[in-house]
């Protein structure tokens, strides 16, 4: 079924008797060509784009819970391209233009909302970083604009400005970030994989791998084993876990990232803004509540649950920059657990055994970089090389000597 303007109609004045299941409830079957391990934005976009854009159909994604019980739906929904190195900057703006056609592609309205993201500076050296940044985001072909600090007053007046410790200098504005509704950017891109012919198992655990000399054949799960041509893993904060049982040992460290979100309030945040002198960004989702996070919880950890000490640093940023907001009540957090790369970037690579993939270390990118890391993985998984956006992004890079040190964003920056 087509959604459309006329459809909604249609259903309205009959009832909404005929709308169906988004995606079905297939029987498992004994073989595919391709088994994704992992039910979230990541697997999902790969089913999607490995089923509409490369051909593959008899394609099966085992999820062990419920669709959007990952990290797809335990996030703040921020979309931006605004990287600095080579390696990341085209591969992140290469999925912001997937973000800006992704509704149209899945015909699933995906919330997607371009109001911008201002990342703030404080002195100097914080705005000559931004004129690198911006220079390199410009060069990749994104969007990136520097604002003095009468610019972001006239954006955001609602700021602390007079601040003595934290003066606000200026920012640096990419007016086509935003953000998405995750819980929609998964059932839309489940929706869409189905209907393409892609099996959508829920409630199905991967144990472990079929490795017969050498080789990868298939996966057992909880609920028997299955065949396959390749297996393509993207399990999020399980990765590690889940390539034990393939004997791999993983270059990433599991961490919990909070988020939390404020009563409704009306409206006050443009776009999505970052305070510079602290880690703290936030932005206002259309029920308004205040959308926002900080830095990780210092200690590994599977477990979907975060700590007092990052409330307490979040609520401080925030007083710092938005002091009116002291009065506002947490509505409600949760975790998310995040497999931080020591370089803080991704990995989308064949393993060392044939017919294993694996797709991970997103660190804090993972929901901006979803349709792109769907669309690279396909690719990888129909042609056997990689997408020339993500040929940087090897399981080998430490040992070459390549790693791809994006400052701030892996799991300890002191050690690069």
């Amino acid at each position: 079924m087509r959604y459309s303007a006329l459809r909604i109609l249609q259903q309205g004045l009959t009832g909404n008797k005929g709308w169906k299941a988004a995606w079905r409830q297939p029987n498992i079957q004994k073989h595919y060509d391709v088994v994704i391990v992992g039910g979230g934005g990541h697997g999902l976009a790969t089913a999607h784009y490995l089923s509409k854009v490369f051909g593959i159909r008899n394609v099966a994604v085992l999820e062990k819970g419920w669709l959007g019980s990952g990290n797809i739906g335990r996030n703040t929904t921020i979309v931006r391209s605004n990287y600095l190195l080579p390696e990341n900057e085209p591969f992140y703006e290469f999925s912001m233009k997937l973000w800006e056609g992704l509704e149209q592609d899945l015909n699933y309205n995906a919330m997607m909302s371009q109001r911008g993201i201002l990342n703030l500076c404080h002195n100097d050296a914080q705005r000559d970083a931004y004129v690198r940044r911006g220079n390199a985001m410009l060069m990749a072909g994104a969007d990136a604009k520097l604002l003095d600090r009468d610019a972001v007053r006239d954006m955001c007046p609602f700021i602390n400005f007079d601040n003595e410790r934290f003066p606000i200098t200026g920012g640096l504005w990419q007016p086509r970030a935003g953000t998405a509704r995750h819980d929609a950017v998964a059932w839309g891109y489940a929706r869409s994989a189905d209907r393409h012919g892609v099996d959508i198992i829920q409630n199905c655990e991967v144990t472990g791998f079929q490795i017969d000399n050498g080789v990868c054949k298939g996966v057992e799960t909880s609920r028997g084993p299955i065949s396959a041509g390749k297996v393509a893993v993207c399990v999020a904060g399980s990765s590690s876990r889940v390539m034990a049982t393939a004997g791999m040992r993983l270059p990433i460290e599991s961490h919990v990232l909070q988020a939390f979100v404020s009563e409704g309030l009306k409206p006050t945040i443009p776009g999505v803004v970052t305070f510079g002198a602290g880690h703290l960004y936030i932005s206002q989702s259309d029920k308004g509540g205040l959308v926002f996070g900080g830095d990780l919880d210092k200690y590994n950890s599977y477990a979907q649950r975060g700590n007092l000490p990052v409330i307490e640093h979040v609520a401080e940023d925030m007083m710092a920059m938005i002091p009116a907001l002291g009065r506002a009540r947490l509505l409600r957090m949760w975790g998310g657990v995040m497999d931080m790369s020591m370089d803080g970037s991704p990995f989308i690579d064949k393993t060392h055994i044939p017919g294993l993939y694996f797709n991970g270390g997103w660190c804090y990118g993972g929901f901006k970089a979803t349709p792109a890391s769907g669309y690279c993985y396909a690719h990888l998984l129909a042609k056997d090389e990689p997408h020339p956006t993500a040929k940087a992004y090897r399981l080998d890079r430490f040992m070459r000597g390549r790693a791809i040190d994006e400052k701030g964003a892996g799991a300890q920056p002191n050690l690069h």
